[in-house]
C-alpha cells in the first residue's frame, strides 16, 4: 500500500482561501500592471508621447515613472478592473 497525503490535497495541507486584502491587493497590481503596458505602448508608438526616446537613460527613467504612475493610479481606483476582478474572486458560492 503506498503512504501519501490522506486529506486528497499536494502535501498534505488543507487550502485556504485568501483573504479579501490579499485579493484586493493582487487585482491592484494587476491593473497596474495592465496600466503600465498601456502606458508603454503609448510612448512606444510612432509618435510617442514624451520626445523621441534617443536617451538610453530618459527611457529608463520613463520606465519607471510609468511603473510608479500607473501603481499610484490602480491605487486610487484607476480603470475599475480592479474592484471587478476582486469582487469576482471573493464572492461567495
Amino acid at each position: 500500500m503506498a503512504s501519501g497525503p490522506t486529506n486528497g490535497t499536494a502535501g498534505g495541507t488543507a487550502h485556504k482561501p485568501d483573504s479579501p486584502a490579499k485579493i484586493r491587493d493582487a487585482a491592484q497590481q494587476f491593473e497596474a500592471l495592465l496600466l503600465g503596458q498601456i502606458l508603454r505602448s503609448m510612448r512606444e508608438s510612432d509618435k510617442g508621447w514624451l520626445g523621441t526616446g534617443d536617451d538610453p537613460s530618459g527611457d529608463c527613467a520613463t520606465e519607471y515613472a510609468e511603473q510608479a504612475f500607473a501603481t499610484a493610479m490602480a491605487k486610487q481606483g484607476g480603470l475599475g478592473l480592479a474592484d471587478l476582478i476582486a469582487a469576482g474572486l471573493t464572492r461567495e458560492d
